[in-house]
This record gives structure tokens, sequence and C-alpha cells, in this order.
């Protein structure tokens, strides 16, 4: 395995709230499976992930702000900062599903508000402003993180409808209206990465982990749905029950057929092509959809009553915490070779 340098703050990845993403909704999904201890611990390690994180992300903005403006103009990686929003959001629900209701709903509002700013931020910098075209040339899987930023504040919000009464509308907005326009953004960013892969030479290294997202947003696009569809009586919500009812069962449907396509890309991609296989901090992007695609099953299957996907889901659980567990394996043999020479 290759050595991976550690993520000091000069050269911490936007991308490396995607650890907090995988791990939370493995704690999520351990909780919907009934593992209860194992969804406790899962949620106090996607907690301690979340505060190092944002010291470290924090501790950059101030000591290293030209690095982080580069990272903005990148079209190639300016999409990753939106795993910051993803990764509160995924922290807020995981609290939630414990009982927790004033740090998932402050977790929701700093979520919010990320999501807003760099939603138009992001586009404009990493895309619009730059002068060279075409732009779609350097699409790639790190745009549908856009979509899972949406979706995920439609999860939180829906997740805390239901408990707080007093902002219930409020909530139902923010939920039918970041969803809905998270399945537009998904549509649009499946435009551009085809368009990029149809038109352009794509060398093997390039179709890298992250591609893996594509699989992952519509996943949580169910999960977002079904919370919608779960959601307490709001005029927002009773306009779109039904609509979201049908289109949640369509996207499980083509997250599972994405399934066998991604797997086959990674044998093309490391068996045929020989790109080495070693860790790299994106592997998390394929933990997240693992473990988004099984929770989807379960909420679904209990908002639309498809015991066929319920199960699904439950079963997959077992392959999305075997994902969680080899990144965590070889990420630290990864480090082992730095911390002994550290040593030294």
């Amino acid at each position: 395995m290759r050595p991976h340098t550690l993520p000091t703050p000069a050269r911490l990845s936007p991308g490396y709230f995607a650890m907090v993403m995988a791990t939370g909704i493995v704690a999520v999904g351990a909780g919907q499976r009934g593992w209860q201890t194992l969804s406790v611990l899962l949620t106090v390690l996607t907690a301690v992930e979340y505060a190092v994180l944002v010291l470290l992300t924090l501790w950059r903005l101030i000591a290293y702000r030209t690095e982080v403006v580069s990272d903005l103009h990148d079209s190639r990686k300016a999409f990753l900062f939106f795993t910051f929003v993803a990764g509160t959001n995924v922290l807020a629900v995981a609290l939630a599903g414990h009982g927790l209701l004033a740090v998932p709903a402050a977790l929701l509002c700093v979520a919010a508000v990320a999501w807003i700013i760099l939603g138009y931020t992001v586009p404009w910098v990493a895309v619009l402003s730059r002068d060279e075209r075409p732009v779609v040339a350097e699409a790639n899987g790190t745009w549908f993180i856009w979509v899972v930023a949406s979706q995920s504040v439609a999860v939180a919000a829906a997740t805390l409808e239901p408990r707080v009464e007093s902002a219930r509308d409020a909530l139902a907005i923010v939920a039918v209206t970041s969803w809905s326009v998270g399945v537009v953004l998904y549509v649009a960013s499946a435009v551009f990465v085809s368009l990029r892969l149809m038109l352009y030479p794509l060398d093997p290294t390039e179709l890298d982990p992250p591609y893996w997202v594509s699989m992952g947003a519509v996943a949580i696009t169910v999960v977002a749905g079904a919370r919608i569809v779960e959601m307490a009586s709001a005029p927002m919500v009773d306009a779109v029950r039904g609509l979201v009812a049908g289109l949640v069962v369509v996207f499980w449907c083509f997250a599972t057929w994405l399934i066998p396509v991604l797997v086959a890309v990674g044998v093309w991609r490391h068996k045929v092509r020989q790109v080495p296989f070693h860790f790299e901090p994106t592997w998390w992007s394929i933990v997240f959809p693992l473990g988004m695609y099984a929770v989807a099953g379960m909420y679904l299957g209990r908002a639309d009553d498809l015991p066929i996907v319920a199960w699904i889901g439950e079963a997959w659980m077992w392959v999305a915490v075997a994902a969680w567990l080899i990144a965590v394996v070889g990420m630290v043999r990864s480090r082992l070779p730095q911390v002994a020479t550290a040593s030294t």
C-alpha cells in the first residue's frame, strides 16, 4: 500500500467530511436494524470525527486561505465543500435517532446556511466564472455531492419536523424545497457528467471512488422522500405526499440498477486497466453510498409498505458495515509507515 500523508490543515481536502457522512449513515442504519450498541458507538465516533474536522477546517480557513481559495476555483475539487453540509446533517440525524433535539436542530441551522451559501458560491466560482471552456470536460463524480447536500437538508428537516410543533410548517417547507432542488440538481449533474464521459478521453484513474456518489445521491433522495412521506400533516407536505411516495420507488429502483454498473467500473479500473488498489480518503465516498442504500431500503419499505425493499435494506447493512470496516483498516494501515517514521 502507498502511504498517505496525514490530513494537516494545509493539505486537508474539503472532502474529508465524507468520513463523517460514512460513519454517521452506518450509525443511522445500525439504529434502524436494532443494533443499538453499535449505533451509539458509531454516533459518538461520528461526533468526534466531526469536531476534529471542523477544528482543522477552521484552522485551514484562517491560516491557509490561499489553499482554500485554490480549491474553490478548481471544478474538480470545489464540490467537495458540500461534504460539510452533508456530514453536518448526517450527524444531526444520527443524534436525533438517540432522542436528542437541541443539538440536531442547531446542526440543521448551520447546515442549511452553509448549503445556501455554498449552493450559490461554488457553482459560480468553480464553473460559471471560469474563462476556460468547455468546463464540462472537468465534470466528475464529486458534482453529485451537491445533490447529497441538498437532500441531507431535507432528511434532517423531515426528521425534526414531527418533534418541533412550533416550527412544523417551516421545517416542512425546508424539507420539500431542498428535496425538490436536489432532484433537479441530480438531473443536471447526471447530464454534465454523462457528457464528460462520452465526449472526452477518459483515463482509468479518473473513474475514482467519488463516482459512487451518483448512487448515493439517488439513495439519499429516497431517504429524504420517505421521511417526507412520513412527516406529520402540513400544507407543503400534504400537497406533495402522493407524488413523492411514487417517485421514491422509481429512484430506489434506479439506485439498485446503478450498483452493478459501479462494481463493473471498479473491476475494469483495477483488474483490466491495472490501476493500483490502495487506500485513499475517497474510499469514504464508497462507504457512504453503500450505507445510504441500506438506510433507503429500510425507510422506503416502512413508508410505502414494501416488505421486500425493507428486507433488502436490512440485508445490505452487512455490506455497509463491512465496507466501513475495510475503510477503517485501510486508513490505519496507510498511516502506520508515517507513525513509525515519526517515532524514529
